[in-house]
């Protein structure tokens, strides 16, 4: 059974950190991270692949790191310099089988 479970939410002031986690069960590879506000559309965060690679979106460029513990398999989203507009609900997705599958996501508040 495939399996993805965040952690490291919270409420944090701008200006601050956070660390997100993203822990897998099963034969998964995690790829990355989402995001989500309200009555926002979902926005690609970070991804990493396999050979190193990153992605990331204009808007953390610079502020937000994702790295990858192979034998963990877990996936990680240092965040910092965090913004109000970085409020979200954060995902984690991964790959397995063709199919993506997502955790439950994990909530980000950022006060002014």
């Amino acid at each position: 059974q495939v399996q993805l479970v965040e952690s490291g939410g919270g409420l944090v002031q701008a200006g601050g950190s956070l660390r997100l986690s993203c822990a897998a069960s099963g034969n998964i590879f995690i790829v990355g991270w989402y995001r989500q506000a309200p009555g926002k559309q979902r926005e690609l965060v970070a991804a990493l692949t396999s050979s190193g690679s990153t992605n990331y979106a204009d808007s953390v460029k610079g502020r937000f790191t994702i790295s990858r513990e192979n034998a963990k398999n877990t996936m990680f989203l240092q965040m910092n310099s965090l913004k109000p507009e970085d409020t979200a609900v954060y995902s984690c997705y991964g790959r397995a089988s063709l199919q993506y599958y997502w955790g439950q996501g994990t909530q980000v508040t950022v006060s002014s």
